[in-house]
């Protein structure tokens, strides 16, 4: 289980600004029944345990403080993560404490692989239409990502739905079982889309030709 290694926050309010600066992130860790503690976090730490835990991972929360005992250390995940507008990079972290017996909420990515056939072979074109689910279940049971193996389209009749995808026991996904998670587009469509804005101009062109012949016979 990765590791993340948090202090005591001491800065509160506006005043986190400053931490910023040093490359500190400010996070606070709660969960229920149990009282919210602000923390800091090395920035660059965090941005590399997010990417590999993301947030349907649990992570153990180091706390340097004497008030929590090594045995202790928490289990956490990334709750909720605050990023600049105009930076995107994180200036806030919420991390929740959830009990190990009772079923969580959490949105797992979805990781394509493999080769579609009805593209290599066939020349379409995969459409993705969910990047992403809404799962439940134990946070020890919360998968990373949910792989999905596109080999399985050969023809472009075929697709993936979310009934199709094995999961883990204990794992549910809280979306319609019928929703099309990949498909294939045959190329004519492509085709006739790419076209469309070209078709048009020739309609325009075709219009406007006959009113510059009547204005030049009139010039004569």
């Amino acid at each position: 289980m990765l590791t993340l290694s948090a202090k005591v926050r001491k800065t509160l309010g506006r005043k986190t600004k400053s931490l910023r600066v040093k490359g500190i992130l400010p996070a606070v860790v709660y969960g229920p029944q149990k009282k919210s503690i602000p923390l800091e976090l090395d920035y660059k730490s965090f941005e590399e345990i997010y990417r590999q835990a993301g947030e349907s991972s649990l992570i153990l929360l180091d706390i340097a403080s004497p008030e929590i005992k090594t045995e202790n250390k928490p289990q956490v995940l990334i709750h909720d993560v605050k990023l600049d507008p105009l930076s995107g990079k994180f200036i806030h972290v919420d991390l929740y404490q959830a009990p190990l017996t009772v079923e969580v909420e959490a949105k797992v990515p979805i990781v394509f692989e493999g080769e579609a056939p009805a593209v290599k072979e066939l020349g379409g074109t995969l459409v993705k239409n969910i990047s992403d689910l809404e799962v439940k279940a134990l946070p020890q049971n919360l998968p990373k990502e949910i792989r999905v193996n596109i080999s399985l389209l050969k023809n472009f009749e075929d697709h993936i739905l979310i009934k199709d995808l094995k999961l883990a026991v204990g794992v549910k996904i809280l979306k319609d079982s019928g929703e099309i998670i990949a498909r294939i587009a045959p190329p004519e469509k492509i085709e006739v889309e790419l076209e469309k804005p070209i078709e048009e101009k020739i309609e325009e062109v075709e219009k406007v030709e006959p009113e510059k012949v009547k204005e030049s016979e009139e010039e004569r």
